[in-house]
């Protein structure tokens, strides 16, 4: 069989050697622990940034319990959450009984029966359009009787009337001292024309 020739380790004294130099320069193996010191430094900058930034984050933007202080942002998102719709589960006020209104066509009087519901989600704001009934029927039927019939027999004119029935609807609520945004739709449950 072969022998395998097996390299031996080199001798202490050569290693020595190799490190020793006559300037007074470091030897190769303090670089190595140099790189590992800058590294940890760096990771603990790093480390210390992020904790400032968090901190910074909770001190100035965050959301804070009721009893610390609240800053601006805080106010402010609370003064933008009373402005929004409420979520919750639709609400539907039927407006009964269907309004009846006539019109003039061109050539003839003319029909329109419309069956309304004004949809909320805010409870207080569905016994703000129960109340106001009477004024939200009045303007609706005023609203209903200038329609042409050209217009509202298209799409686009029944959608169109839909629309300024939400908003006669949110100028009642408005008028009475009510949040306008509350109402949502004003949908037509039944339209018939004659």
């Amino acid at each position: 069989m072969a022998e395998i020739p097996v390299l031996e380790a080199a001798p202490k004294a050569d290693k020595a050697k190799k490190g020793d130099k006559a300037d007074g320069a470091k030897s190769e193996g303090a670089p190595a622990g140099g790189k590992k010191k800058l590294l940890i430094f760096i990771a603990i900058g790093v480390v210390a940034l992020g904790g400032m930034g968090a901190g910074a984050w909770l001190m100035f933007g965050g959301k804070h319990d009721e009893a610390g202080g609240k800053g601006k942002t805080a106010e402010k998102g609370k003064a933008e959450e009373k402005h929004e719709a409420p979520k919750g589960p639709p609400l539907f006020l039927a407006m009964d009984p269907p309004f009846v209104v006539n019109f003039q066509s061109e050539q003839a009087v003319r029909f329109l029966q419309v069956t309304a519901q004004v949809m909320t989600r805010d409870l207080k704001t569905l016994e703000e359009l129960k109340t106001s009934d009477p004024i939200i029927r009045n303007d609706l039927l005023l609203l209903f009787g200038n329609q042409k019939y050209d217009t509202v027999s298209t799409l686009e004119g029944k959608e169109q009337l839909r629309h300024q029935a939400l908003e006669a609807v949110r100028k009642v609520i408005a008028d009475n001292g009510g949040e306008p945004k509350n109402i949502e739709a004003v949908y037509f449950t039944s339209f018939v024309m004659q």
